[in-house]
């Protein structure tokens, strides 16, 4: 196979992630995003946000990892975020999936992205703890403006969601503290349980 048709079945393969439906309600609550969608989101969101990193960061790599964060979800499908079950062994079933899907690609783009996936994974730079910050962030501007459907349909809690998602801080100690104040505005006009 020629490299053109390497990627063309990279590109139709990943076509499948506007069938992965997420717990995420868009915004004008219609339906669940797919994770297309929430890439998509993402990478916007990195691009208008960049200001708010807390180190130096590259755009360009941030929105790459954006975009190629949750490719693995075609096949290990997307596991919600407070499903302590499905955590067990979502680093391997992510980890069978990144090997099948980059593999379509030429070994220099397959390196590449692997490498994008796997530094995003492991928070090792500025880059990845800023993209990981907003793949934690924008979810709770959703449930916020669907006023806490996703977390009243999964019971989940103020304290959960808090703890669940500290780790915005490592990568925008600004958009951690206004996530904070976004739970609790969420708590105070009734759309999400404190405890």
């Amino acid at each position: 196979m020629d490299r053109l048709e390497k990627q063309l079945q990279f590109i139709v393969e990943i076509d499948k992630l506007k069938s992965i439906y997420r717990r995420t309600y868009l915004i004008d609550g219609e339906r669940k995003e797919n994770t297309a969608e929430h890439s998509w989101h993402l990478a916007m969101s990195a691009m208008i946000l960049a200001e708010y990193a807390n180190e130096a960061i590259n755009i360009e790599r941030v929105v790459k990892m954006a975009l190629i964060h949750d490719i693995v979800e075609v096949d290990a499908g997307d596991t919600y975020i407070y499903d302590a079950q499905g955590a067990l062994d979502k680093p391997e079933r992510e980890r069978l999936a990144a090997d099948r899907i980059f593999a379509l690609l030429p070994a220099d783009q397959e390196a590449e992205f692997r490498g994008l996936w796997e530094e995003f994974d492991s928070g090792a730079s500025a880059d990845a703890r800023f993209a990981s910050a907003l793949d934690r962030f924008v979810p709770q501007l959703h449930n916020f403006h669907t006023r806490g459907r996703s977390w009243k349909e999964h019971d989940i809690t103020a304290d959960r969601v808090l703890a669940r998602n500290i780790t915005i801080s490592d990568g925008s100690q600004r958009l951690w503290e206004w996530t904070q104040t976004l739970i609790a505005r969420a708590v105070a006009e009734g759309l999400l349980k404190e405890k």
